[in-house]
């Protein structure tokens, strides 16, 4: 993909990953918290989460998350029968990979895990 806005810094990564734990929404609020802090990552207001429940597929009950940062923000995705979850940092301030997907790891205890920064 062509850098179009060479002069905007920006970051991605996306991280996904099959879980052991069991998942909260107050485990969902307690990651987008931990990890932006973890990352250096200013927040300016709360996590935003839902949990559509019985309005769709069996397979895809889980969580939707978001958490606004001053440099942009991330999202989670949760699958809890599947046990998988699926996250994107997008930042307008560099972070450390590593530490992201570390920090992921530890904290969903996976068994799998991928990521592709992009």
């Amino acid at each position: 993909m062509r850098n179009i806005a060479p002069q905007i810094t920006r970051q991605r990564l996306l991280i996904e990953g099959k879980f052991t734990i069991i998942v909260t929404q107050e485990k969902v609020k307690n990651y987008l918290l931990s990890v932006s802090k973890e990352l250096d990552l200013r927040t300016y207001g709360d996590p935003i989460i839902y949990s559509p429940e019985s309005k769709g597929k069996e397979e895809n009950q889980g969580f939707d998350a978001f958490i606004p940062l001053i440099d942009s923000g991330i999202a989670l995705y949760i699958w809890t029968n599947e046990k998988f979850m699926s996250c994107v940092l997008y930042t307008c301030k560099n972070f450390s990979m590593e530490k992201a997907i570390e920090f992921t790891k530890n904290f969903f205890q996976t068994t799998e895990l991928e990521y592709q920064e992009f």
